[in-house]
Parts: structure tokens; sequence; C-alpha cells
């Protein structure tokens, strides 16, 4: 029983019972809840009226619920199936989201808030001044303003008005009929209450998105390479475009439409340099993506087209999706909804479906500001000097404390970190050039909620494409199927209409030139239906080739392998079922190992290996390049790459805030190179000895032998199998290992379609055939339940780590057949 986690999750044993006001040992226990310093007191904990002991959940609900409440207009019901998904029967808007925002904080409440106080900055209300570094970088780059922007426009709006409010009614109803006794484990380990829910809360949730999606942050790593290179070598290193990549719309799709005028590139295109920082790398992004699919009804099985989607997240528990049904007379929708967001933002009704993945266009760059003086009350912006905004900002610290911190804003954007803050502990870590405002889309006033809202109730292509135009942050890959037997699919966002390569490195804020110049159409943004092929696609990669579409999106976009793979598959594949989407899913082939290690082993001399390199070469001369749990050579393949890609570059980018060129273009040098037309990177020049290929693949293969056999203790042992070596775990939130699952074995690489890393990969499986009624499958790895005591907190993984979906039950009534199996029903009312 799940109740016994709760009873680890803490270490109890008799002896606590001798020294329960003891702090030293209480602190020892709560070792690894973020919040040491101000950890409740055990005794408080262990209360049997009103701590842990209450947080027990049963498998079965109550078969049948009575809530009563004034705030509903009409009666709601709500089963819940099996899986403890939510359907919800209401007769109107306001109490299909009042419902919504009840239900699901029934099971996520604590979830939801505890991201929307990391979201705002204010995790020193919760943890302790040890979170003050965090507070006051969200605080810096403006994320509570950010909210408070796109909060404006959703009240403006009377759809979106009466959804958000309606549903933080119902969180809020939910949260007044708590008692202490019955908070979640969270609130009780960390000693604190529930606050009232509010609509810019919700704001908060999707910022942190945007944040977590479009905080896209290589601007000063890139200048640091520009200056040490020059322009022609540094696009050499990190082009544009590279020629094997698989766009998402085909490249022989043409554009048609009259084109904005485009900015020119100025002679001067960053700010005026050297540049001081923070010294911080780039945060390696490379797991944060996602794939969606959609193939035609002529390529389909059911006569009818499928759809397909598998975002790419950080992985936690409780899990980010909340699986959901939401019945009214004017929709019926099912999918993944946010937890303390209303709607559903992937899914499907019964006449379209939609996925999304991430778009990864440029929408976050960095201004060197010229100030007037040390008070920075003016900057220079062109021939004229304009007034800076000042704000005095309070953090406020558990137990009473607080700390101010003066904001100043330009027109750019916030100015995050200013020279004086060099050193800051708040700063380590991050790649922020200092002086610098930030420019980021995730400012713009937006309403993306209504995106979502027309989304649940599209009928038809021209209905996605309306609701696509309100969509501003983080730009996405809006993937739709319908009834109709459309297929499309749109990169979807606000997109700054720039200069090429302008945001590359960081820009000056004093020169016009520098500003962003308007945006792209929104009816000018990538976009493909029904395309010859039969089908339409997306991993992050290149929406469009580098000759055909007219506008400038970013020139880093994810590498070549899972699209190409995807786009492969899906060109090979006829008479497709959800079935073989699923297995495409979890689709666990190399292609990156299958173009570049043929090369790297022909490269090794094999009369200088050892008994057990050879050993090793064996393994990987003999792999089908599928990253399988019980297989060596992926663990060997990917030691020896990481070392062979340090051994190539660190000796030129050795800097602590600079960035390495990509795996693609390292594999395009390996595969270039050989005796005749050696590749000057190759050579250490830190040594007198000019290095080639040979010599780096060599030893980088020698030192990874070396240092797998000293990481587990011998060679080619069971913990050298792919599973075994890297660290797949889904963490909680809170970073509590006991409510976490630690060695999931699964298959799969980040460069794979099924896109696994140690803290990311598929977050939300699903697939849609759609027809008279739609064929739903999906899967998560998590829970409905955020309770860690109960059965439904993570019994999704086991199936999840398998490429197991569990069928989507589409109700149409109350009145439900034999099939489903519905194990509680909540009646709502006054």
């Amino acid at each position: 029983m799940k109740f016994i986690r709760l009873l680890l999750a803490v270490g109890i044993t008799a002896f606590l019972f001798i020294i329960l006001d003891n702090r030293p040992a209480q602190l020892y226990f709560l070792k690894d809840i973020q919040s040491l310093q101000n950890a409740p007191s055990f005794a408080q904990f262990l209360n049997p009226f009103g701590g842990f002991w209450m947080n027990g959940e049963a498998r079965k609900p109550s078969e049948t619920t009575t809530i009563q409440t004034d705030k509903l207009q009409d009666k709601v019901e709500i089963l819940l199936d099996d899986r403890l998904v939510p359907h919800i029967f209401a007769q109107n808007d306001h109490d299909l989201y009042f419902a919504q925002g009840y239900i699901t904080a029934q099971y996520r409440l604590w979830q939801m808030e505890f991201q929307t106080y990391a979201s705002a900055g204010r995790l020193s209300e919760i943890l302790g001044e040890r979170a003050l570094d965090h507070d006051r970088f969200q605080r810096r780059i403006g994320m509570l303003r950010a909210a408070e922007n796109s909060l404006e426009e959703m009240l403006k709006d009377p759809i979106t008005k009466l959804a958000v409010e309606a549903y933080s009614e119902g969180v809020n109803a939910y949260i007044q009929q708590l008692n202490p006794q019955n908070y979640p484990i969270e609130y009780k380990l960390l000693g604190y209450t529930p606050e009232r829910w509010s609509p810019l809360k919700s704001a908060l949730l999707l910022k942190y998105m945007a944040q977590d999606l479009s905080f896209d942050n290589t601007d000063l790593a890139m200048t640091r390479v520009l200056e040490k290179y020059g322009l022609e070598e540094t696009s050499n290193m990190f082009p544009n475009y590279t020629a094997k990549q698989s766009p998402i719309i085909p490249k022989d799709t043409p554009f048609k439409f009259k084109t904005k005028d485009i900015p020119k590139k100025p002679k001067a295109y960053t700010a005026p340099l050297p540049l001081d920082s923070t010294a911080g790398k780039p945060e390696d992004r490379s797991g944060i993506g996602s794939n969606n699919w959609a193939v035609s009804a002529e390529k389909s099985a059911t006569g009818y087209p499928i759809l397909s989607n598998d975002p790419h997240l950080g992985l936690n528990l409780p899990s980010i999706w909340f699986e959901i049904q939401l019945v009214s007379p004017q929709s019926n929708v099912y999918g993944a909804s946010l937890p303390g967001s209303p709607c559903v933002i992937i899914g499907f009704n019964n006449e379209v479906a939609w996925g999304v993945t991430n778009v990864a266009s440029d929408v976050t760059d960095w201004y060197k500001i010229t100030f007037k003086d040390a008070q920075k009350t003016q900057y220079k912006f062109g021939e004229e000097w304009r007034d800076a905004k000042t704000y005095i900002d309070t953090i406020k610290i558990k137990g009473g404390g607080y700390v101010l911190d003066t904001l100043v804003y330009t027109h750019h954007g916030p100015l995050v970190a200013p020279e004086e803050a060099k050193g800051a502990t708040w700063l380590q870590g991050k790649s922020v050039p200092l002086g610098a405002a930030l420019r980021w889309v995730a400012h713009e006033a937006s309403n993306d909620f209504l995106t979502f809202y027309k989304l649940n109730r599209a009928k038809n292509y021209k209905d996605y494409r309306e609701a696509l135009t309100y969509y501003v942050c983080p730009a996405q890959n809006f993937i739709f199927a319908d009834v109709n037997k459309d297929i499309a699919i749109t990169s979807n966002g606000k997109i700054p209409l720039k200069w090429e390569e302008q945001g590359k490195y960081v820009l000056d804020g004093s020169n016009p030139t520098h500003d962003w110049q308007g945006w792209i159409p929104a009816s000018q943004n990538p976009h493909v239906k029904n395309p010859e092929r039969g089908f339409v696609s997306s991993a992050n990669q290149f929406p469009v080739s580098d000759s055909l579409y007219p506008y400038y999106l970013h020139w880093k976009f994810a590498t070549y392998e899972r699209g190409a793979r995807i786009n492969q598959r899906l060109a090979q594949m006829e008479k497709i079922t959800p079935d073989s989407m699923r297995m495409l899913q979890y689709d666990a082939y190399g292609l990156f190992a299958q173009d570049v290690l043929p090369k790297l082993l022909n490269t090794l001399p094999l009369e200088k290996l050892g008994k057990e390199e050879k050993q090793a070469y064996d393994l990987l001369k003999t792999w089908d390049y599928y990253y399988h749990t019980e297989k060596i050579a992926p663990t060997i393949f990917k030691r020896w790459w990481d070392n062979f890609t340090r051994a190539t570059w660190e000796d030129e980018l050795n800097g602590s805030d600079v960035i390495y060129p990509s795996r693609e273009y390292t594999a395009i040098l390996t595969n270039q190179s050989d005796s005749l037309n050696p590749v000057k990177w190759f050579d250490n020049v830190r040594t007198e000895k000019v290095e080639t290929l040979q010599d780096i693949a060599l030893e980088s293969f020698k030192q990874t032998i070396r240092d797998l056999s000293e990481k587990h203790k011998g060679f080619n042992n069971e913990q050298w199998q792919w599973s075994n070596d890297r660290d797949l775990s889904i963490l909680h939130l809170a970073r509590i290992p006991q409510f976490s699952q630690f060695a999931v074995k699964s298959p799969g690489d980040k460069t794979t379609v099924n896109a696994t890393g140690d803290r990311t990969g598929p977050s939300w499986r699903m697939i849609v055939a759609l027809g008279r009624t739609p064929t739903a499958y999906g899967i998560y790895p998590g829970g409905q339940s955020g309770n860690p005591g109960s059965f439904y907190y993570d019994n999704f993984i086991p199936s999840w780590k398998k490429g197991e979906l569990a069928s989507l039950h589409y109700l149409k009534s109350t009145r439900v057949s034999e099939k489903v199996n519905i194990i509680s029903k909540i009646k709502m009312g006054k």
C-alpha cells in the first residue's frame, strides 16, 4: 500500500517519539526537503489527529459523493473511471470550469500552488532564505509582470474572464472545505498552508511553461565565440541551417503571400565588444522538445486521419499533466490539462484532434544598455537619453523577514544583471550578459487561454486556424486532424520580424536598428495543409528549408535525428493503425549513431587497442543502433561521443560561458576528415603535436573504457547495460526521494523518437483515430493523484516505460457502457 511511502519519507522509527522536538534530529530526517531551516516540528507532523496519518488514501473512492455549493448555476455530475480520470458533465461554461478547478485541486492542489510560487519568485515564503537566489532571478526576468500583462488581456475577453474566474472559484471552494488535518502532505512537511487561488496564478502557470520552452539563452555564449573567431569562422561552426535537416514544412512547399518588408542587417550587428558576463554556461535544453504527426485518410487503415503527440518535458511527480474530459451542451473534449489552468491543452473532441511541439523560434534577445550614470535613471537610445523605470521589489522570507531589490526597466525590458551584480550568488550558473536588458515575447500581453478554449470547441480546419490567431508564447507547432479528412500543421506564435541572425549575438540597446521591427504576420507563419506526401510532422527541427521561406526564425533548432527518423518511417508506412503509431512513438533507433559511428570505428587503429578495448569495439561493430535497455553498446557510444566532443572542442572553446557546436556539425566534420583532408579542430592546440581525427578518436575511446570500468567497478558487467548506466528518474517536485521514482528502465535516448534523457522524456503520449466516434489512447509517467500515499500517484509508470497506452474513454453522456468501469460518481449542486 502506498501509505507505507509516507512512513519511509521521513524515516519514521520508534526513537523519534523520544526526540520529537529535537531540532537537529528533525533537520537530519528532512535533509532532502529544501526548507530545512524552517521544517515543522515532528510533533506536529506526527500528530495522530492532523499529521501525515491523515494522508492515507483508499484505492477505491466512495461510490457516490454529493458536494453542495451555492456557486453553481445548475447541477454537475462527475464520473471517475478506474484510472481516476474525471469526466465532468455540466450545463454551462461557468459550472464546467468551476468543476474542473474543484476536481483538479482535489487531486493536485499542492503541485498547482507550488509551481505558481516558483514562477512568481515566491519560494522564499515557503522554503526560507535558501530559495532567495531563485526568487531574485525569477523577478528580475519579469515573470510576475509578464503574468500580470497576460491576465489583463484575459479579463478583457468575456469568454476567458468567465473561464479563469470560474476555475478559481472551484479551486477555492475545495480549499475552503479543507482542514489542516487533511492538507496535502507537502504542506505539512514544509510547514505552510494553501492560499486563495486567483486567475493570476493560472497566468503564472502559462508563463512558467513559456520560460521552460522559450527562454533559450545562448546569445552571450555565441558572442564569446564571435569575439574569438570572427563572423566567418563562427558562422561555419554554428550554421543557420544544415543539410541533413528534414524540415517540418516539406521542402517543395510554396509560400504564396506578399512578404512584409524585412529589415536589412546593419553593419554593426552586435553590442560593442568585449562584454562582461556572469560566467555561466547556457542550459542544456536538448531534452526539452516533442514529437507530433498526423497521417492522412489515404495512409490510414481506418479511412480517417490519425494523430499522434508526445511532448518531451521535464519528468516530475506529480506529473505536469492531468487527464480530464469536459462535457457541456457546447463542447465535449478530452485530453491533458495543466493543473491550475482551465480547458484541455492537448486533446480531441468529436470532430478534431490537435497536439503541440515546441517551435524554438528566437524570441529571447539581450540588449547591452548604456546608462547615463550610475543611478541608471536614463539610458541612451539613438541620439537621445530615455527615462528608465525603477521599481522597489519586496521578497518576503519565511519567518517574517524580507529583502528589498531595485528593478530597472527599459523599453526593451528588464535590466536583469547590472554590472555591480558580478559574482552574485543568484547569478551563478546563469548565462546572462552584465548590464543587458531582456527582450522576451513572454512579456507581451496575450490571451493564450482563448486559443485552447476555441480548440476545445473546434469543428473543422477553419476553426483551428482561427483559434491559433490568439496564441502568443511559447511558439508551438500546432498539429491538426479532423473528421473532414484534413490534416495540417502550423508553426504558430508571435514571432519577431528580424534581420538574418538578429539576436544570435548580444545586441546594442542604444542602436535603434537593433530593435525588433514588428512581427511576422500570423497568417504567414510556416504552415501546410494536406501535403502530397500524406502526413505532417514535427520534432522541434527547422520549420522550413533555408531557401523558400522569407523570414528569419532562428539559427538553432533541434538536430535532425528525430525529425528525419519520423519522416522516413511515415513515408514508408501504409495502412497505418493506432498501434503502428504507438510503436513509432516508442521507437529507439539511433539515427545519429548510424550516421557517425561507422566512421569513428573505421578510424580506430585496432593494433593499438587492448583486450577489453577490442571487446568494446566488437560490441559497437555489431550494434544494431537501437537504444534498448539491456544493450551495452549504447552506453559505450554515448560516453565515447561525449568524450570525443570535449576532446575536439574544449581546447578552443574552453571558457565557462561558451558553447560547443552541435553534435550534427561535429559529426559532419568527423565524416569529412581523412588523411588528405584533415580538419583543424581535431588538433589539440595545447600540445606541440598536430593531432588528427584518429588521435582524438583513439584517446577518447580509451578514456571511455577507463571511465566506465571505474564507474562500474569492472569491465562489461551488468551495470554497463544502457538502463543501468544512465539515470532515468522521475523526481518529486520538492526532490523528496521517497516520493520519487529512480532508475526507470525504458529504452531510447535524446536522439531517438522515444526521446528519454535522465530527467526528461515523453510527458504525455496520445494517439487519436478520428471517425464517427474518436478512438483514443494515452499515457503519462505518473498518475492522476498528487498524493504519494495513493495508488493513483504513479500507477501509470509501469505501462509508460514499456510503451503501452491506455484506452481513453470518450463519454457522450452519463449513461455509461459496461465496458467503462466507473468507480465513483460525484454530484455537485446547491
